[in-house]
């Protein structure tokens, strides 16, 4: 039977988005790199004042009042030329950044899985543009489980005979995904429908692995109920969606 086999009929078949999606993931994720590159900038100037004993009083250090106080602060160089020019840095970044943003949500405004990706705890209409893209179609996924491997959250495994090991995540699959799905996790702990499982798995684990933990796990359901959220074309039901206590 084999023999009457083609080698092209031996490779699995391999999905490769289109040139739109990957345009869409693109401009997602030079987005994300500004944004990182912005956080960068702000740690060395909040770095510069602790190494001069300069408290930020204020709530937003690059606020309106917070660059009176840089201005009015003492700082000798060359770390005031550092601060000097990492404002001018977050200033471009900021400019790039917000028309990044304006560009995402014209392009996205006709998308089908953003309105259904809102509706879930923690995702905000930016974060639903880029799971939306990185997922690009959910009907790849046979299961939730299947998309929650893509994802690289699920732990990996090492099986020899009787030993069933469980290690830290694999981080398999697009690391812009996994970077999404946290970020909805950390805003989602709080929600009234994620909250209580939250709390169980942080304070069943400890003070040390409980918080990272927790994260992870509700980073899964989130994954899960988008699965079906996508699939089945219907917004997040709450009554419906996983994040119940474990008995």
């Amino acid at each position: 039977m084999l023999a009457s086999l083609s080698a092209r009929d031996l490779v699995p078949e391999i999905w490769l988005p289109d040139p739109s999606i990957r345009r869409e993931r693109e401009l997602a994720r030079l987005r994300l790199h500004l944004v990182r590159h912005r956080t960068t900038l702000k740690n060395r100037i909040h770095a510069a004042l602790i190494a001069f004993g300069h408290p930020c009083p204020v709530s937003d250090l690059f606020g309106h009042a917070g660059r009176e106080l840089l201005d009015r602060l003492a700082i000798p160089d060359p770390w005031r030329a550092n601060i000097d020019v990492s404002l001018a840095l977050i200033d471009d970044l900021d400019l790039q950044i917000a028309t990044l943003t304006v560009q995402l949500k014209r392009q996205g405004a006709e998308h089908r899985y953003i309105p259904l990706l809102v509706t879930a705890p923690g995702i905000g209409w930016i974060n639903a543009y880029t799971i939306a893209s990185e997922i690009a179609d959910s009907g790849r996924f046979a299961s939730p489980a299947k998309l929650c491997g893509s994802t690289g959250l699920c732990p990996r495994v090492k099986q020899s005979g009787a030993v069933d090991a469980r290690g830290p995540i694999s981080k398999h699959g697009p690391k812009y995904l996994r970077w999404a799905l946290f970020e909805a996790a950390l805003n989602a702990c709080k929600h009234p429908y994620c909250a209580g499982r939250y709390q169980h798995t942080k304070r069943r684990l400890g003070r040390q692995r409980g918080p990272k933990v927790a994260h992870i796990d509700l980073a899964r359901r989130l994954t899960e109920s988008i699965w079906h959220m996508l699939t089945n074309n219907q917004p997040f039901a709450p009554a419906a969606a996983p994040f119940h206590l474990a008995a």
